[in-house]
Parts: C-alpha cells; sequence; structure tokens
C-alpha cells in the first residue's frame, strides 16, 4: 500500500502533487497580513504542514503555533476584494495583493494581503489545486490520507515509530476505543521484529488490519467464483441480482477496467477484492442513482409546476435579533442552489438603500452591494431563474434608487417584461428563464394594465405592503391604514410574481390573475395544509405560495418543509443559515436534478382537477404502496463530536422517512459503544411507503449518550425515489450539509411492491 509504507511516506494530494512548485511554495509558507478591521491588520505566517491537509500559521510576537484549520474546512478562495472585509477594510490600490479564505459552515472568512500581487495569485492557485486534488482523492485515498495524519500525531517523538503507548494514542485519534489486552495483542502481532515499537511494513500490517472490511469478504466471496477472483460473468451476476441494476458484460468489463488497481489482474480481466471495494466507493455505486445527480426532469413546464430552492432573511449570518447581515450570505444560499433570495429594504444614509432585519440590532449591507453579489454568483450552481424576493419599506426616493441598482447591475438578465407577444396567461418555464431574474413584489396595477393604452400610467401610488417583522394578528387592524408609496420604476419590475394578499381560495380563483401570489406564515400554512389540502393543492397548480417563518423564530430556527410541499407550495422557505433537520431535508429535497434548485411536482399535483389530499388519501395514482427493506450494516471513519483525546463515539443509527403523514416513521439501531472507527449493527427495518414521489429518507448517525441527549454526527438525506437498492455506501454530510471526508455507512437497501 504505497502511502502507508513509512511514516515520513507521503499520501493522497501529496503523492498527487509531489515534486510540484505549487505544493512546495505551500509545504515552505510565507508572510501574509490578516485583515480584521481598519486598525487590525496584523502579519502571520502561513504554511501548509506535513500532512498536505493542515494549514498553520503563527503570531511573529506570541508565537502562538497552535492556530491550525484543515484544507476540508475551506469552500473557496478568492482573489482580489470580494468579500466584505476587505471592501470595507482597505484600499482599491491593494486590489490585487487581496485574497480571502471562504470556510464551510459560520466559521468567518480568513481576509489576507499578499507582499505582491505575482504572491497573491501563486497562494490563490496553489491552494485551489490543493483543494481540487483532495476533493477528487478517491474514498480509499481519503482514508489512507487520514489514517497517515492520524499516525504521524500518534508519533510524538517523531522518530517514524511507533511504540506501544504511541499506538493506543492512535486508535483514540481514529476514534476508536479497544481494550488494553487486544491493543496488546494487535501491537505483538505486528512487532514482527520483537523490538518493542513498529516501524515501515509494521505500521503497514496495523493499518491492513484495522482497514479489513468483513462484510465486503462475504460479499465478494459469494461472487468471487473465478480462481478466487470476479470474472466479468460474476461481476455482472452480482450487479443484477444484488444491486439490480441493467448492465451488459461489456459494463461489467469497463468497470474491471478501469478500477483494478493490480496491472496482472486487470490483463486477466478479473477483478480483486480492492478493487471490487473500491468500485463500491465510487459515486455510480453509491446510494443515490447517479442518474438522477444530474439535470433528467422536464425543465420545460410552467415555473409554478416546480418545488423552488426558496431562503428566509437571506441576509442574515445569524440570528434575527443582533446577528450580522452580510453579502457572503447570500453568496452561501447561491451556492446551495437557493434560487428564491429575500431583501429586506429600508431607507438608508447618502441615499443609497440598505438591508438589514427591520427594527432590530442586526448589522446594514448596501442594497447595491447585495445585487453586486448576487449578480456574481447566481449561476454558478444552477443556470435557472433566481427570484429577488424584496421586503419593501423604502420611501419613493430610494425606491427609485433600488431600480436603478437592478436595472444597471444586472442589465438584461433582469425580466422587466412579459416574454413573448401579448399578455401570458401562464407562468413561462424554467428553461426559457434560465440566466434571468424575477422580481417579487407589488405592483400598482394589473400587468394586463401594460398592454391597454389608456392605462400606461397609474394615478396611485399607494399600495399595501406585508411586513413580515409583525405577527399577522397584531398587523390586522394596522394593515388597514398602513399604506407605501410605490415608484413607477420599481413596481415596473415586477412581471411575474406580484405580492397580493390571500382572502381565501374562493377569491383567488375567481379574482387573482396567474402571477398574483400571495405569502403566508407557516402557522397560517400549516393550517390551510391540514384542514385544505386539496383545496390548497388545486390553487398552486396555476398560482404561487411563499412560505416563511414565524416572526417569533428570532434565532433564525426553521419549520418541517415537507407538509408545504405535500400542499404543492412551491417557495418554502427556510433560514439557509441555520444548521437543523429542516434543512438537512431541503438539501435532501433539492439534492438532485443537477442541483438545478427547481423539482418537478409529480403529474397529479399540476392538475387542476386533482383529488389528491395528503391527508386522507383517497384512491388515485398518487398511491404506489411500496415495502422498503433496510439492513443498517457498518459505519466507517465516523469523526469525533467531542474533540477531546478520550473521547470516543457511541454511534447509533436513525433511518427517518418524511412524507405524507401516512408514511412518516422512524426506527433505529442500538449503540455501539467505544468505536467510531468500524461500528458494525447488522440491523433490519422495514418501511410502508404509500406515495413514494414526496417521500425522503434520511439516515442520521448521532453519538448515544444515557443521560442526556445524542449528539449529531452526520447524516444524508435522499428523496425515496432517487434509492439504489442492493448493497450501497452512504456518503455522510456534517452540520453545515458538507461531506465528511472519510465518513459512511453501508447498508443494504430493498423496495418492493406491497402485497
Amino acid at each position: 500500500m504505497a502511502g502507508i509504507s513509512g511514516m515520513r511516506g507521503n499520501s493522497g494530494a501529496c503523492s498527487c502533487l509531489e515534486g510540484d512548485l505549487d505544493l512546495q511554495f505551500l509545504l515552505q509558507g510565507g508572510d501574509l497580513l490578516k485583515v480584521r478591521s481598519p486598525s487590525w491588520k496584523k502579519t502571520r505566517y502561513f504554511k501548509l504542514q506535513e500532512d498536505c491537509k493542515t494549514i498553520w500559521h503563527e503570531s511573529k510576537k506570541t508565537f502562538r503555533t497552535n492556530q491550525t484549520f484543515t484544507v476540508d474546512d475551506i469552500s473557496a478562495v478568492r482573489i482580489g476584494r470580494q468579500s466584505e472585509g476587505l471592501r470595507k477594510y482597505t484600499e482599491e490600490q491593494v486590489e490585487g495583493r487581496c485574497f480571502s479564505i471562504m470556510f464551510k459552515g459560520r466559521r468567518k472568512n480568513l481576509d489576507l494581503i499578499a507582499s505582491s500581487e505575482e504572491e497573491a495569485k501563486q497562494w490563490v492557485s496553489s491552494l485551489e489545486k490543493l483543494i481540487s486534488k483532495l476533493n477528487n482523492l478517491s474514498c480509499q485515498k481519503k482514508t489512507e490520507h487520514w489514517i497517515l495524519s492520524c499516525l504521524r500525531k500518534s508519533d510524538k517523538n517523531k522518530d517514524g515509530k511507533l511504540s506501544q503507548s504511541e499506538v493506543k494514542n492512535f486508535f483514540r485519534l481514529i476514534n476508536i476505543e479497544i481494550d488494553d489486552d487486544y491493543a496488546d495483542m494487535l501491537f505483538k502481532k505486528c512487532d514482527k521484529s520483537n523490538s518493542g515499537y513498529l516501524t515501515g511494513e509494521e505500521i503497514e500490517h496495523l493499518y491492513e488490519l484495522l482497514t479489513h472490511r468483513e462484510e465486503i469478504d462475504v460479499i465478494y466471496g459469494e461472487y468471487a467464483k473465478t480462481t478466487g477472483f470476479m470474472s466479468p460473468e460474476n461481476l455482472m451476476d452480482f450487479l443484477m441480482k444484488e444491486q439490480r441494476e441493467k448492465l451488459t458484460l461489456t459494463d461489467a468489463n469497463k468497470i474491471i477496467e478501469k478500477y483494478e488497481p493490480d496491472e496482472n489482474v486487470k490483463q486477466k480481466k478479473l477483478l480483486s477484492k480492492d478493487g471490487f471495494l473500491r468500485y463500491m466507493h465510487q459515486p455510480e455505486a453509491l446510494i443515490l442513482n447517479s442518474d438522477h445527480k444530474e439535470l433528467h426532469q422536464d425543465m420545460s413546464q410552467p415555473l409554478n409546476h416546480y418545488f423552488i430552492s426558496s431562503s428566509h432573511n437571506t441576509y442574515l449570518m445569524e440570528d434575527q435579533l443582533k446577528g450580522p447581515s452580510s453579502t457572503e450570505a447570500y453568496v452561501r444560499a447561491l451556492l446551495k442552489g437557493c434560487r428564491c433570495v429575500e431583501l429586506d429594504c429600508w431607507d438608508g444614509s447618502d441615499d443609497e438603500p440598505v438591508i438589514y432585519h427591520g427594527y432590530t440590532l442586526t448589522s446594514k449591507i448596501l442594497f447595491k452591494d447585495a445585487i453586486k453579489a448576487i449578480k456574481e454568483y447566481a449561476f454558478k450552481t444552477s443556470d435557472f431563474p433566481v427570484i429577488l424576493s424584496l421586503e419593501n419599506h423604502c420611501s419613493v426616493e430610494q425606491q427609485q434608487v433600488m431600480a436603478h441598482h437592478m436595472s444597471s447591475i444586472l442589465g438584461s438578465a433582469l425580466v422587466t417584461s412579459p416574454l413573448g407577444e401579448g399578455m401570458p396567461t401562464e407562468f413561462p418555464s424554467p428553461e426559457e428563464l434560465k440566466g434571468k431574474f424575477l422580481v417579487k413584489g407589488k405592483r400598482l396595477n394589473k400587468l394586463e394594465a401594460t398592454f391597454a393604452s389608456e392605462a400606461a400610467a397609474a394615478d396611485d401610488t399607494d399600495v399595501t405592503e406585508e411586513d413580515e417583522s409583525n405577527d399577522e394578528d397584531e398587523q390586522k387592524e394596522e394593515e388597514k391604514s398602513k399604506k407605501l408609496k410605490l415608484a413607477k420604476e420599481l413596481s415596473d419590475m415586477v412581471i411575474y410574481c406580484k405580492s397580493v394578499h390571500f382572502h381565501g381560495f374562493d377569491d383567488a380563483r375567481t379574482n387573482q390573475s396567474f402571477y398574483e401570489m400571495s405569502s403566508f406564515k407557516e402557522g397560517k400554512a400549516v393550517g390551510l395544509a391540514e384542514e385544505s389540502a386539496n383545496a390548497y393543492i388545486r390553487h398552486n397548480v396555476d398560482k404561487l405560495s411563499r412560505i416563511y417563518p414565524a416572526g417569533s423564530r428570532t434565532d433564525s430556527s426553521n419549520y418541517n418543509p415537507v407538509p408545504l410541499w405535500n400542499a404543492g407550495c412551491q417557495i418554502v422557505a427556510l433560514n439557509f443559515q441555520t444548521n437543523c433537520t429542516d434543512m438537512d431535508v431541503n438539501q435532501g429535497r433539492f439534492l438532485v436534478n443537477g442541483k438545478s434548485g427547481y423539482i418537478l411536482k409529480p403529474a397529479y399535483m399540476r392538475d387542476t382537477a386533482t383529488d389528491f389530499d395528503p391527508i386522507t388519501l383517497t384512491r388515485g395514482n398518487w398511491l404506489k404502496h411500496k415495502t422498503l427493506h433496510i439492513m443498517i450494516i457498518s459505519a466507517q471513519q465516523l469523526p469525533k463530536v467531542n474533540k477531546k483525546k478520550s473521547s470516543i463515539v457511541d454511534p447509533l443509527v436513525k433511518v427517518e422517512v418524511f412524507g405524507v403523514p401516512a408514511d412518516v416513521a422512524e426506527k433505529e439501531t442500538s449503540p455501539v459503544e467505544n468505536n467510531g472507527f468500524n461500528p458494525s449493527w447488522n440491523e433490519n427495518f422495514q418501511f410502508d411507503v404509500y406515495v413514494p414521489d414526496l417521500a425522503l429518507l434520511r439516515f442520521l448517525v448521532e453519538d448515544y449518550d444515557s443521560t442526556s441527549d445524542n449528539e449529531f454526527v452526520g447524516q444524508f438525506t435522499l428523496p425515496f425515489n432517487s434509492l439504489k437498492m442492493g448493497y450501497r455506501h452512504v456518503p455522510l454530510l456534517g452540520k453545515n450539509g458538507d461531506r465528511l471526508p472519510s465518513a459512511g455507512l453501508f447498508v443494504h437497501v430493498m423496495v418492493l411492491d406491497a402485497e
């Protein structure tokens, strides 16, 4: 095993980049100016550590050398004054010397200034190359990389050998508690030289003992019928019988050609156990149907026939009372595939409108800066349209400024008139709106008026404006008298998403045009979804509905989006800045279809005469009763929850089904004590799923605690219809929704038509 045969050997990205000048630059490191405020700019020495995974930096004055972060923590490296901090705290003349390291989760950006433009470019290109190499490592390589890193940390005196106590420390680092007798036995088994320490090949032997997968041995042994190896016919047999894949012998040969690491075995057109495990970790062999990861749905239906990934208070990084507002929050939401962002607009100084959560201590950002950030990042993850949901509290004068900024910054990408000729009768499709921005807000008149000569100029500049910052009940009386003056320039930008108040389904059917949409507070929406689900679904066949969290959620907590999707609501807005089960489910819903942020609703939710009701579940083509059988077999390399050396996880796995009320269920395994490295369960569960089109499956790993709440370790959520059958690895995501590098579950899945 080439990267593990000696503590000083390089692994993973390091071996891929051996001799590479960019890698040498990072390993050597250099001084950079760290920027926190106009007055706080300090020199720090940054360098990549030998594990090729950790960036270390120290202060010249205090020589604090324990300041590190891992390359896995980095979400992006951006050249120039792109971050809010650098724009605010540095001058334009240092633009070329600036760069920012953006982190996953809520960690603040690292804003840095290099001594020259060339050096800044070198840091950025070198880091990007390293991140790319790490991201492209196979799961096996990531495991090797991680274990080598733990071996290095365990070698306290850096002599390239592991003593018995260092081996025990290594076990704790990889999240496994081994009793002393077993640890001693393993040590003696590997210490062939009887020297009292392990070196070179002995360390490699220890690695092989630890990473041995008994369950893989059993599966491989069942099908390896050709001199102890798998032939193409054996592999095809496995793929068809166990994995329910429709593959040919040619496909089996291609898999062997691509994934068999031993050239001698490959020449004989055979697959070894290592090659088999390597294949089982590939994206096409994981639990998520790889065809569904790509854009595969019909994108030519009207816009309101899709569930749309949507954010609430997009500008906030934390809570709604005193948390910071930031353009970075828009960037993060858009990069996660969000297609509807909210802009809470208020009058600012110097005639520049600002965005913040009104009547609170949240910080403010300029409206124009938010629009610039949105323009730059809107279509990096998805090409499909972005809806700008305006909550407008500005004076007419500053509304005119808003209209000017949107027009000048977004240019022709901003939809300012209906597509096609004449007055439309339905929404254009996401395909027709690719690369476009739609404004959602108040409008002075009906869209039809723009096609009638006498209505070109509207006399009335007064409209009522929803204010989400107040509770609905408190608001009712003051809403009657509260009027907002609306600038015609801003009004004219509202084409397909005109905000109107909801006065009941009958009124909407009679008086609302297709482009007139209502926003519902979660409580109101959940009530309608429970009591009038079918009416709500029919309403959403030709109208858009937006749902937003209750004002009482000042901590930016979320609500369960599933009952609202079940009622056909398209824009179910969540606080993207908050890590929680609801956001995990949202991420799972929009994981497929190319992460486009648009998921086509089932046909029976796009039919005005539909009888579908998720509560009563009367008979219809939505009822496709399935029985889901899941076996939780094992897990690999679960991260520590508590970073203390002595702390080891006691993992258990919960399997949760989200969907119509009849499908909602949860089952869990028993906990495995003191083993996060390779715990096994072999526990079977069965679920009934009646409406698979709307169901989602969530695997949740927790650290069991008998005295308090279990702690989150990792999770993965995916649509039920995107499940692959057979033996599958399940990748695990951390709290912030990013992949945990080496961690995963191994399960067996079977979906059968119920009798």
